[in-house]
C-alpha cells in the first residue's frame, strides 16, 4: 500500500512514519507539510492512502479530501488529528477513517485495515460535492496541479468533457461537469448559457445587438458573452439585486 503523509508537524510526520514502519506491506512514498504540496504528492505517486491532518496552513486537511475525491484513482483518506471537534466533517468530505493524535498503533492498524476495505471496491463512486464547499478549483495538467481561487474566477465555459476556467491569471482546464460547478458555487456564479457560468460581480451590463441577440458585458472579460434566450429574464431580474 502506497501512503503519503501531509501534517504540517514534522514530529507528528516522524511518529506516522514510525508507526506505519511496523505494519505490513507499507511503501510511504512522500511526505507533505500542507494541503498543496499532498495534492502534488498524490498526483506524483497516485497513493492507496493519505494521512492527512486537518488544521494545515494554506488549504487545510478537509478542502485537499475534497480536491482528492475527484482523483482518479481516487486515494483513500485518513485524518489524523489533535481535535475530535472535526469527525463530522471528516466523514462529510467522506474520509475511510477518523485518527486523534497522539494516533495509537492499534488504531491505525484498524484504520488500515478499512482502507484495504476501500481499495478492494475502489470502483464505487461517492458524491464528490459533500459537505462545505471549495475555495479553490483544481486544474490537472501533464501530472502538475494548479489550485485556483474561487474568488479569482471570472467565468466557467464548458466544452466537450473538460470546463475551461477562466481567472485573473489566465485560463485552465478542469475535467468536471457545469452542473456540478453550478451546484457547488450557485451562490457566486449564475448560468447565461447552458455552457456558460458567469461570476455574478464580473456582470456589468446586458446588451441586445442589432441581430437580437443579448450580451453580457464583464468586466474582465475580453469580449462580450452571449446570453441564450431562455437565461435572459431570469438573467436581467438578478441583477437588479447585484
Amino acid at each position: 500500500m502506497k501512503v503519503v503523509i501531509a501534517d504540517d508537524e514534522p514530529l507528528a510526520r516522524e511518529r506516522l512514519r514510525a508507526l506505519l514502519g511496523e505494519q505490513r506491506g507499507i511503501e510511504i512514498v512522500a511526505d507533505a507539510a500542507d494541503g498543496l504540496e499532498a495534492l502534488h504528492a498524490c498526483a506524483e505517486h497516485q497513493p492507496d492512502l493519505v494521512l492527512l491532518d486537518i488544521s494545515m496552513p494554506g488549504i487545510d486537511g478537509l478542502e485537499t479530501a475534497r480536491h482528492l475525491a475527484a482523483f482518479e484513482p481516487r486515494p483513500a483518506v485518513v485524518f489524523c488529528t489533535a481535535f475530535d471537534a472535526h469527525a463530522l466533517s471528516a466523514f462529510e468530505a467522506e474520509a475511510i477513517d477518523y485518527l486523534v493524535k497522539p494516533v495509537r498503533a492499534e488504531r491505525l492498524a484498524a484504520a488500515l485495515e478499512r482502507v484495504r476495505t476501500f481499495a478492494a471496491g475502489r470502483g464505487a463512486s461517492g458524491d464528490t460535492r459533500a459537505g462545505q464547499r471549495r475555495t479553490h478549483l483544481c486544474a490537472r495538467l501533464r501530472g502538475s496541479l494548479r489550485l485556483i481561487p474561487i474568488e479569482d474566477v471570472h467565468y466557467l465555459h464548458a466544452e466537450e468533457k473538460y470546463v475551461i476556467v477562466h481567472h485573473a491569471r489566465g485560463e485552465d482546464l478542469i475535467e468536471e461537469s457545469l452542473k456540478s460547478l453550478e451546484e457547488e458555487f450557485g451562490e457566486r456564479f449564475v448560468r447565461i448559457h447552458r455552457n456558460c457560468l458567469v461570476a455574478r460581480h464580473e456582470i456589468v451590463e446586458l446588451k441586445r445587438g442589432a441581430d437580437g441577440h443579448v450580451h453580457a458585458m464583464l468586466r474582465h472579460g475580453k469580449a462580450p458573452l452571449e446570453v441564450s434566450r431562455r437565461c435572459v429574464s431570469g438573467l436581467r431580474e438578478t441583477l437588479k439585486h447585484l
